[in-house]
């Protein structure tokens, strides 16, 4: 028997069509039930009263009648105008909740041939990694892991914005006031001691931009020649021409830089296959324009600068090579896309990137098309909305973004004192109690960030996302370490988790239960559909909460019924093996107990 009741229900009322009206029927579309309605699918029917010249009821009533003689799932029906609700019989719910126990992959599909290559994080290398950093990782992540459970083959990759004025700043900051400071000497992690420094560049800076407004000058002249913007232009120089002694302070500096974001990384279990540096890839791309110029997709301007007329996309001209030779981001990204599709050949390539880059990406894959390369119609970028925090937006420059260590060490505090409040962890000794708050913070900290569509520009509220009730990563992980907790009592008591004969009477809460569970492997297929860790999220939650309700109203361990006992804890089994396996599309780790 097929995983989904779904879908020989789809194959039997198409059945039911040809043979009770003569039509046939390709595209049936099912719904689930209405609460207040008995039944478990509905197949609504207003869409053929036109064709078949019979009203709605009618043509329900027929299909109901067909199916209860010669249908192989369904046991009932009944008819609501035009809508048919159809009842399924024990027998098929206990054989699907039989695949699920006996499936290990179950949620998860065959390789399909294909692979698909996810950009994310692309941090720059003069402040360390921020709230926003968080959404962008975590997504990346998590639609990384979506993507192999949907059976492609995974490369994940980081582009690193290592070079260029900004990095410049922490440089010559560094060089003005550092005094040989160090991340031992400091205490600071590397990424940490970059970051202070490019705040401190920005206050100076902006000092000198009053000064010399006092002194006469415009804003934007102002701008343009205040000191330190002007040496941190002619340091960019120097390490362009390769200046040893520059190319040493960015490479030291860089060099802690990488350290700090490791140890993040690593708190996160964020990991890459291939990491990219600007400082590789920011003058190629050059050849691409030669070629675009040869083909006419490019033009030349006067000042010998190169656009494209994208208009006929309903963009623009876009610049994409300057009038003296030197690239633009476009022209970059043109080589470095290039230079992943020769490295290893993907099918998709997929950017996890703000909205604040639409067009950009419109641009890129718009210039991409153009010049006719094979990899062009695999390319998406996967836009999302900012993080604010209640206290508003973040800006690197003047030191008020949320750092992620910091917020990430208060989240394992929080976690901590919710847990102890809470009184959950009386008998764990204090090693496998700073686990568990680990484990809940991280859990807390990627559920609430990912439970939001990535479109959506979204509030992160720390309090908020570490309550145990709701819908919070939390509350699902207390409902897997209550469903391991039965798992251990069970074995304790030698009681076997077994799915009982078809000539069980499945109680209302077990099947909805059952049939919960049985929508997971399309959950995840939407998911990759649609680059949405929100909707595993949301089925995570709805199975805990579903699951809660079931545990409230019927009894395991206490029931008379022996089968009963041992189906309630095979049914149990494959709640927590499906819950283990959508947190951990998510990132997030489960805890045996709490």
């Amino acid at each position: 028997m097929s995983l989904t009741i779904e879908a020989i229900l789809k194959k039997e009322i198409s059945q039911a069509i040809q043979t009770a009206f003569q039509v046939e029927q390709e595209e049936i579309s099912l719904q689930p039930t209405k609460k207040e309605f008995e039944g478990t699918y509905t197949f609504v029917t207003f869409a053929l009263t036109k064709s078949l010249r019979r009203p709605p009821a009618q043509i329900g009533q027929t299909i109901g009648d067909f199916l209860v003689e010669n249908s192989s799932v369904v046991s009932a029906f009944n008819v609501v105008q035009g809508f048919l609700n159809l009842s399924v019989k024990a027998g098929a719910w206990l054989n699907v909740l039989e695949e699920i126990h006996q499936d290990e992959s179950f949620g998860s599909l065959p390789a399909n041939g294909q692979s698909v290559m996810v950009e994310f994080s692309s941090p720059n290398t003069n402040k360390p990694l921020h709230l926003g950093h968080l959404r962008n990782n975590c997504l990346g992540d998590s639609v990384s892991r979506i993507l192999a459970a949907n059976g492609y083959g995974v490369i994940k990759t980081c582009l690193v914005n290592d070079r260029g004025i900004h990095i410049c700043k922490s440089m010559l900051a560094y060089q003005k006031l550092g005094q040989g400071e160090t991340p031992a000497t400091s205490g600071l992690k590397g990424d940490h001691l970059a970051g202070k420094y490019y705040v401190l560049f920005d206050k100076e800076y902006k000092k000198q931009i009053k000064d010399l407004i006092a002194d006469g000058l415009t804003e934007e002249e102002a701008t343009k020649q205040a000191p330190w913007i002007r040496e941190a232009q002619e340091l960019l120089i120097k390490w362009e021409k390769g200046d040893a002694e520059t190319v040493a302070l960015w490479q030291k500096m860089n060099g802690w830089v990488y350290a700090g974001f490791q140890e993040t990384y690593n708190k996160m279990g964020i990991l890459f296959d291939k990491t990219y540096y600007e400082s590789d890839t920011y003058l190629l791309g050059k050849d691409i324009i030669e070629e675009g110029l040869a083909k006419g997709v490019f033009y030349k301007k006067e000042d010998n600068s190169v656009w494209i007329d994208l208009t006929e996309e309903g963009l623009d001209h876009k610049l994409v090579l300057r009038g003296n030779g030197t690239s633009v981001y476009i022209t970059q990204d043109l080589g470095t896309t290039e230079l992943k599709y020769q490295d290893y050949h993907n099918d998709r390539y997929l950017w996890v990137v703000g909205n604040e880059q639409d067009y950009h990406f419109n641009v890129l894959f718009a210039i991409l098309k153009r010049l006719g390369r094979p990899y062009a119609d695999g390319c998406f970028h996967l836009s999302y909305g900012m993080v604010d925090l209640p206290s508003g937006k973040m800006k690197s420059r003047e030191g008020t973004v949320v750092d992620a260590d910091d917020l990430l060490d208060e989240m394992v505090k929080t976690a901590e004192n919710r847990t102890r409040e809470l009184g959950k962890i009386e008998d764990f000794n204090s090693e496998e109690a700073k686990n568990l708050y680990d484990i809940l913070a991280l859990g807390a900290l990627k559920y609430y960030l990912l439970k939001v569509d990535p479109k959506k520009r979204m509030l992160f509220n720390p309090a908020e996302s570490i309550d145990f009730q709701g819908h919070t990563g939390p509350f699902v992980q207390y409902t897997y370490a209550r469903l391991r907790s039965i798992q251990r009592k069970a074995d304790e008591a030698g009681i076997g988790a077994k799915v009982v004969s078809e000539n069980y009477a499945l109680h209302p809460a077990e099947q909805e239960l059952i049939f919960h569970l049985s929508q997971y492997p399309e959950r995840v297929q939407a998911a990759g559909a649609e680059f949405s860790p929100a909707l595993i999220s949301l089925y995570a939650f709805e199975l805990a909460k579903v699951y809660n309700q079931f545990y409230a109203e019927l009894s395991i361990f206490s029931d008379p019924d022996p089968q009963a006992v041992q189906m309630r804890v095979a049914l149990s089994d494959a709640v927590a093996k499906t819950i283990r396996h959508a947190m951990g599309l998510l990132g997030i780790e489960v805890p045996e107990r709490m």
